[in-house]
C-alpha cells in the first residue's frame, strides 16, 4: 500500500471512529461524506438524541488552533477594515463563533455548510445564547453553501481567511469526494485576497497532504499558491497539523 492510500485509511478510520462515537452511521458515513444528504441525517440524528444543544467538534476544538489563526487577523495597513473570514463546511463546530468573540479586529464571520440542518440548529443555538463580539464591528452569519461553488457567494479575491477543520478530510475520504476536494481548493484561492490564506486542519501525514496541495494549487497561467505546514500537536495518540496554503501572484 502506497503512503498516500495508507493516510488516507488511517484517516478516514479516525473519522468514522470519531462519529461511532457520537452516532450510528459507519460505512454510510466514510463513503459518503461529499454528500448533503448524509450531513443531514448525521446533524438531525445527533440533535434528536438529546433536549440540550452541543457542538460537535471534528477533531479539537477553537483553543487547540488560536494561536495559528488569530495573528493572521492583524493587520495595520487597514486597522478598521472588516476583515472577511470564512469557516467551510462548519457543521455544528463553535469555531466560527469563537472566532467572532475572540477577535479583536473587525471580522465578518461566514459560517457556511452544505447542510440546512447544521445551519438551522447554530443559527437557534446563537440566538438563544446571544452571543457577542469582541470588536462591536464584526458580524456572524450562517449560511447553507456547497462549498465546491464559492463564487456563487463571493466575488474574485474577496476573502482574507478560510478556515477548514476536517472538511477536506471528509471530501478526500470519501468514495466520491477526491475531485470535490481539488475543486473546493480552487474555489478557495480564487476568492482568496493576494494576502489571504487556507487553513487546512488535518490528521493526514504531511508527505501526502502536501504533495496533494502542491498539485492541485497549481494552474499554469491561471493560479499558483504557496504551501506550508506546522504541527498542531497530538491528541489522543494522534498527530495533528496545520496546512497554509497562500495565492501566489501569476506573472
Amino acid at each position: 500500500m502506497s503512503l498516500l492510500a495508507k493516510s488516507l485509511t488511517l484517516s478516514g478510520r479516525r473519522l468514522v471512529e470519531a462519529c461511532v462515537r457520537h452516532h450510528s452511521l459507519t460505512t454510510e458515513l466514510i463513503e459518503n461524506m461529499d454528500k448533503k444528504a448524509t450531513w443531514d441525517r448525521f446533524y438531525a440524528e445527533s440533535s434528536s438524541k438529546t433536549s440540550t444543544f452541543k457542538n460537535f467538534e471534528w477533531f479539537f476544538g477553537f483553543d487547540a488552533v488560536r494561536d495559528f489563526i488569530m495573528p493572521l487577523l492583524q493587520t495595520e495597513s487597514h486597522p478598521d477594515a472588516l476583515l472577511q473570514v470564512l469557516d467551510m463546511g462548519c457543521g455544528t463546530s463553535a469555531l466560527g463563533p469563537c472566532i467572532f468573540r475572540h477577535s479583536a479586529h473587525p471580522v465578518r464571520v461566514t459560517c457556511a455548510d452544505i447542510s440546512p440542518v447544521a445551519v438551522r440548529l447554530m443559527q437557534e443555538h446563537v440566538r438563544a445564547k446571544a452571543i457577542q463580539p469582541h470588536n462591536l464591528c464584526s458580524q456572524l452569519e450562517f449560511v447553507e453553501l456547497d462549498c465546491t461553488q464559492l463564487h456563487r457567494h463571493y466575488g474574485c479575491s474577496s476573502v482574507d481567511l478560510i478556515v477548514d477543520k476536517g472538511t477536506t478530510d471528509a471530501l478526500l475520504r470519501s468514495k466520491e469526494g477526491r475531485g470535490k476536494a481539488g475543486l473546493v481548493l480552487k474555489q478557495c484561492l480564487k476568492v482568496l485576497r493576494s494576502s489571504g490564506s487556507v487553513l487546512q486542519f488535518s490528521d493526514e501525514d504531511p508527505d501526502a497532504r502536501l504533495l496533494w496541495l502542491e498539485t492541485e494549487a497549481q494552474e499554469p497561467g491561471v493560479m499558483a499558491a504557496d504551501v506550508g505546514v506546522q504541527e498542531v500537536g497530538e491528541l489522543r495518540g494522534v498527530s495533528y497539523y496545520c496546512y497554509q496554503v497562500t495565492p501566489r501572484r501569476i506573472v
